[in-house]
């Protein structure tokens, strides 16, 4: 597994090489921004550590970078303080957890361990049994859905368009086709019926109906779990 470190602090960032190669990571450290984002054009990459404040680029650049590259494995954001403002700029940008400094260098071993296998789980087709997509979490057997750790209530027409939209994910699904999947019952234009729950599943799941992070719409085709 290779992870990116990117921090100006350098003991910070040696120490926390030191704990991930004790666990047998493979560790690509920066001090700079810079190169970081050389690494990241350059390396298959598992995990990313990033520094909020860094010069030159901060974190939530580098952040924005990767996902625009489209890059899914996780982000961690590093930083002295913890507003609900940085919080909710980083997480919308695609980061996916944060660690506030200083902190106890095993709780970030815990925090990698635990974002490397839900990482992993997604990205092997053979194990659906739980789907991590960018802070979503979709557990089928348990019928649960975790957003950045907090459950979100689903009714049940609502968790399995969601499910089926996650097994199909990045492929574009019409509305006939998640119709008849999920009420298991012929289409006969009820385009309203599906609109109406995909509505209420972007309100749960608080997606900003002009630029939604998850469920996109692709206009008289379908919809699309990204």
């Amino acid at each position: 597994m290779n992870i990116l470190v990117l921090d100006d602090e350098k003991e910070i960032a040696d120490l926390v090489e030191v704990y991930l190669k004790n666990e047998n990571y493979n560790v690509y450290k920066f001090y700079t921004s810079q190169e970081a984002v050389e690494c990241i054009n350059t390396v298959k990459l598992d995990l990313a550590i990033l520094d909020v404040m860094i010069k030159d680029k901060d974190g939530f650049e580098i952040c924005k970078l990767i996902r625009e590259k489209g890059f899914k494995f996780p982000i961690i954001m590093l930083t002295a303080k913890i507003e609900d403002n940085d919080k909710i700029k980083g997480l919308t940008l695609g980061a996916d957890d944060y660690i506030t400094k200083p902190f106890n260098p095993l709780e970030v071993i815990a925090r990698v361990k635990s974002h490397i296998r839900r990482y992993t789980k997604y990205n092997d087709k053979n194990d659906e049994r739980s789907i991590y997509i960018n802070g979503l979490e979709i557990l089928r057997e348990k019928h649960k859905c975790m957003l950045y750790g907090k459950e979100i209530e689903f009714t049940p027409i609502e968790f399995e368009i969601l499910l089926y939209l996650a097994i199909n994910r990045s492929k574009v699904i019409s509305s006939e086709e998640l119709f008849e999947k999920v009420w298991k019952e012929k289409y006969l234009d009820n385009n309203n019926t599906v609109m109406v729950h995909v509505r209420r599943i972007r309100e749960k799941l608080k997606e900003d109906t002009k630029n939604p992070k998850f469920i996109k719409t692709i206009w008289g085709v379908g919809y699309k779990l990204e």
